[in-house]
């Protein structure tokens, strides 16, 4: 049986709170902008060139680390999601659109094993009436 607290959460704090324990990454948000060439030597498809939207302090978090916060905010933040990992940034950053690519250009933690990784936006950023940061599900690209 879920209880209703005695006092509405402090969605502030909750915001601060995120912003200063969970978002501690350089997150890079790119867009893009055309097609991959063909190498003719190597018959390889290129990177696609890309355009960097957005650049700031986010984290990508794998589902058991999205889990984890719950017990830093003292709840329940987000329903069970299918994909593994999810973007989240403040709420002053852009929303991502769907294929936008995310990079860790720095991480607090040298132990984080998320820089020189990407991943895709699946959806655009998730929208509510009620937000304390902004959720993006993601899955990694994997390069050869």
């Amino acid at each position: 049986m879920t209880t209703i607290p005695e006092q509405p959460a402090d969605l502030e704090a909750v915001r601060q709170v995120l912003e200063a324990n969970v978002m501690v990454d350089q997150v890079r948000l790119a867009r893009p902008t055309g097609t991959p060439v063909l190498d003719p030597d190597t018959g390889l498809v290129g990177p696609t060139p890309t355009s960097t939207v957005w650049e700031g302090s986010g984290a990508v978090l794998s589902a058991h680390g999205l889990a984890a916060v719950e017990h830093l905010v003292g709840g329940r933040w987000l329903e069970d999601t299918a994909s593994w990992y999810g973007l989240v940034t403040p709420l002053s950053a852009p929303l991502p659109q769907r294929g936008d690519l995310v990079t860790i250009a720095a991480a607090k933690s040298p132990t984080a094993g998320t820089v020189g990784r990407t991943w895709q936006a699946l959806d655009p950023g998730e929208a509510s009436t009620v937000a304390v940061a902004r959720i993006t599900r993601l899955d990694e690209v994997v390069t050869p």
